[in-house]
């Protein structure tokens, strides 16, 4: 069955375990985690309340379900919507993004971005850690450097590991990713179409999933 939602029609939170959340993005090929101003597209808003994680709850639902998804190995997940906020994709959709992306004269890498990529190459994947002892910057900057990473389509979530803390090895959320090139995780990343036409066929393709967005709301989204 579809999820396509239709105008003034949504279809309510059906995302109640890993498998329902793997399903739900596979359907719908490129959805923000978050809710955001494009009403009802975010697995946020696809999930019950009672199963979204919060300050005040130890349910941490999709936000550890999402270790499933990467590990799946045919969904990509990392900071590259909305101006870098966290983004779920199927390879298809993510091939066009990256398309349309690394074509954009605003996303090319500069000599700090392109020395973790060059890391990224020798030793196949790359951590936070990692990038700080490279560039010797703080936590908060090589942060910031892969989110840019991300948005340019040229680094993606390779594995997400959860960490595990106290005594008791309580785990609470916290968990560590590492960063790997998208050609190294998925295969066929090259669409046989120019970066406009990718553009354009996410651009229908959102419309379609969210009709009540605005050609502005989905530019914004990815832009």
């Amino acid at each position: 069955m579809s999820i396509i939602r239709h105008a003034g029609n949504p279809l309510p939170p059906r995302i109640t375990s890993p498998e329902s959340m793997y399903a739900v993005i596979k359907e719908l090929g490129i959805v923000p985690f978050f809710e955001n101003p494009i009403r009802g597209y975010s697995i946020e808003e696809y999930t019950p309340k009672e199963f979204w994680f919060d300050d005040d709850s130890e349910e941490l639902g999709p936000w550890d379900w999402k270790i499933y998804a990467v590990q799946s190995g045919d969904v990509a997940y990392g900071k590259f919507l909305l101006g870098g906020k966290a983004s779920f994709a199927t390879p298809h959709y993510y091939a066009h993004l990256m398309n349309w992306r690394r074509a954009q004269p605003k996303y090319q890498p500069d000599a700090s971005q392109q020395q973790i990529l060059d890391y990224m190459k020798t030793n196949g994947s790359i951590g936070i850690r990692e990038i700080r002892q490279l560039l010797k910057i703080k936590k908060g900057q090589a942060d910031a450097l892969m989110a840019r990473l991300q948005m340019q389509c040229r680094a993606i979530t390779g594995d997400i590991e959860r960490v595990y803390r106290g005594e008791d090895l309580h785990y609470n959320g916290w968990q560590r990713s590492v960063f790997c090139d998208p050609e190294d995780l998925f295969e066929d990343l090259q669409p046989a179409c120019s970066p406009e036409e990718s553009c354009e066929l996410l651009q229908a393709h959102i419309k379609e999933i969210a009709p009540e967005a605005t050609p502005r709301q989905i530019q914004k989204l990815l832009a």
